[in-house]
């Protein structure tokens, strides 16, 4: 019988937040609360108790007001904490004193450290100078920036008057921030001179005035110095150099609460089919979801180091900024992570005592394929879990994770998105993990898979789906005043249900396995096959660093064609093509196996790294991919584009 790659002893079981808020809801609500799925279905079942037992248990600071939900049978439309007033920014910063509040290391060996009071005083500042300005609640801010304490600084600041925050990071071109923020109408914009990634120093001001040029809405520019001295940035246009901005005196900090749902965050979609979503997001759904899943799904405790290997472009980055509200210090890292090598975040995760490491799927295959085994070379003594998203986590990096990063680590691979600045799915610190799967359903998410019918299943693949609303749904589009985008864009298969738009099947565990976007799921003779299937045999290759499969349209019915990129020096030949397809035969089916493979240089992918099948489906298939500025790397298209393999 096949055993959990990880139990958590009892003492860890102990001590976790998780199973202080189940003992608290025993209490609260006299109920049998034993184990998780015990505490899971109190969530759905009992939402309304179960989310003001989260705002006490998590001590959200606020009024919470007389009704926690309200129309709870609309989906969308219902409201949830409808009286309540809080200030998200009062909640991040509740912390005093000298302790850390933010650690930051910088690919050119910047480091610096705020501690609590400090981080506080330069929110006040900043919140003092957005109100000089003029800004008000409402009011758009946005940061090109990358992953630096004073970007945190502007969001809270903002945060704290009741601006509403939006960022990219800055290896987005010029028409890809235009996309984002011109929909918006800016106010005012925070940047830097420059960047460094990969060991290379990138100057941004160029680009920055190319931003500039293009919101016409914007008043004022505040210019961070990263990569020269803040006498360099005198001549940028007016711009204002942030140190001055500030200004040197000391002023109170002070929050005004609004309302649950006053707009917080604009996030975008990927764009790749389009002019990207701005997705509205309110404080206090974004705060008592991240607070729920920082403390019961990821065991965050008071003093704990967490980390997420993030730009401003992800939400991720959204995500780890909350993790203050559970009074962890946060550590940020902005440059390459394979620069010098793929230690650096290791090396990282020992110098700061580390107890959460965020990364993504892609990060822990390319740690496995540069043959890195932290486990012999860091102490990683502090570290307890370890979160991976952005794509599916194989059941082999599983594997590599428990062998040749940590054995006594809770390993919690966790999906949602954007769309819902949260998760759906993720981890159980109670729990074991099982090889290949996600632990849970979220607390509070009816997360079910359907067919196409709209019937529930399992032990089959379909679609997830989320039956019953939840705190963390965005409040709308931007510029969408009758709904009807948002509405078609998650309910429209199935009216009064979130369809997410995952390929996932449930497991004998009540875990989740995902198998890829559904809109790229494979269809070749009618059998629909998840792109990850076959991405989890094609990469265990030793050759192979990577690779994207679409389904070709062909002689009235569908191919599968599978592209790599192989190790430098290698070339695809026969013998490495019988390989592969007998990998595939023999670990998936032989529906599996593509009709074609193919060699390419690059995969073309977003900003937050993720592939784009969909983008590669439409140049195989002479559609023009309609918006080339959301993907970081889109000249990769060009070599998957009139194959004259594929005419054959």
């Amino acid at each position: 019988m096949p055993r959990p790659l990880w139990t958590p002893s009892p003492e860890r079981i102990e001590r976790a937040r998780l199973t202080h808020f189940m003992r608290h809801v025993a209490r609260q609500w006299a109920v049998e609360i034993r184990d998780y799925d015990a505490v899971y279905q109190f969530s759905i079942s009992r939402p309304a108790d179960f989310w003001k037992t989260v705002w006490e248990f998590c001590g959200i600071l606020g009024d919470q007001g007389q009704r926690v939900v309200v129309d709870l049978d609309r989906m969308p439309g219902a409201h949830f904490f409808p009286d309540a007033r809080l200030n998200f920014a009062e909640n991040v910063l509740r912390q005093q004193g000298g302790g850390t509040a933010l650690v930051f290391n910088g690919e050119n060996q910047r480091h610096s450290t705020l501690s609590h009071d400090q981080l506080r005083s330069s929110v006040a500042r900043c919140a003092a100078a957005l109100r000089s300005s003029g800004i008000v609640a409402g009011d758009r801010v946005v940061g090109y920036l990358p992953n630096m304490p004073e970007a945190i600084v502007a969001a809270l600041g903002c945060a704290t008057i009741g601006a509403v925050w939006s960022s990219c990071s800055p290896d987005f071109g010029v028409q890809g921030v235009l996309d984002r923020f011109g929909q918006i109408e800016p106010r005012m914009l925070f940047t830097t001179d420059g960047y460094f990634y990969g060991g290379k120093t990138h100057d941004l001001l160029a680009k920055v005035a190319g931003v500039v040029d293009g919101l016409p809405s914007l008043e004022r520019v505040v210019i961070v110095p990263y990569v020269a001295d803040a006498s360099s940035l005198e001549a940028a246009g007016g711009a204002a150099e942030w140190a001055r901005f500030l200004g040197v005196t000391d002023v109170e900090l002070t929050f005004e609460r609004f309302p649950f749902n006053h707009p917080l965050y604009v996030l975008y979609s990927s764009g790749t089919t389009g002019v990207p979503k701005c997705i509205v997001h309110g404080a206090g759904g974004t705060l008592i979801q991240h607070l729920k899943e920082h403390q019961l799904h990821c065991d965050v405790q008071p003093g704990d180091r967490v980390f997420y290997f993030t730009t401003c472009g992800w939400m991720m980055w959204n995500w780890l900024v909350t993790a203050l509200a559970s009074e962890a210090t946060v550590l940020l890292y902005d440059g390459s992570p394979f620069h010098p090598d793929g230690n650096v975040l290791f090396d990282f995760a020992d110098a700061t005592g580390m107890t959460l490491f965020g990364t993504s799927a892609r990060f822990i295959d390319a740690v496995n394929k540069a043959e890195l085994s932290p486990i012999e070379t860091h102490d990683l003594g502090a570290l307890r879990t370890m979160t991976s998203t952005g794509s599916p986590l194989v059941p082999e990096s599983f594997d590599f994770v428990y062998q040749r990063i940590k054995r006594d680590i809770h390993l919690a691979s966790i999906s949602g998105g954007t769309d819902i600045l949260s998760c759906f799915v993720g981890g159980n610190p109670t729990g074991p993990v099982w090889r290949g799967e996600i632990q849970s359903r979220g607390l509070g998410m009816n997360v079910q898979v359907f067919d196409e019918t709209g019937a529930p299943v399992s032990g089959t693949k379909g679609e997830l789906v989320c039956t019953m609303p939840f705190p963390s749904m965005p409040v709308g589009f931007w510029d969408d005043p009758d709904g009807s985008r948002y509405h078609t864009a998650y309910f429209d298969t199935y009216p009064g249900v979130w369809r997410h738009g995952d390929w996932v099947e449930a497991t004998e565990h009540d875990g989740l396995i995902i198998y890829g976007r559904s809109d790229a799921v494979l269809n070749p003779g009618g059998v629909r096959i998840g792109t990850a299937e076959i991405y989890r045999q094609v990469e265990q290759l030793p050759d192979i660093l990577e690779s994207i499969v679409i389904g070709q349209q062909w002689e009235n019915d569908e191919r599968i064609v599978l592209f790599v990129r192989l190790r430098e020096g290698l070339s695809l030949d026969d013998e490495l093509r019988g390989r592969i397809r007998r990998r595939i035969r023999e670990n998936a089916t032989p529906r599996h196996v593509p009709a074609k493979i193919l060699q390419v240089i690059d995969v073309p992918r977003t900003r937050s790294g993720k592939i784009v099948e969909l983008a590669v489906r439409d140049v195989v298939h002479g559609r023009n991919v309609k918006n080339r500025e959301a993907l970081a790397n889109p000249d990769a298209l060009e070599e998957y584009r009139s194959r004259l393999e594929l005419q054959t």
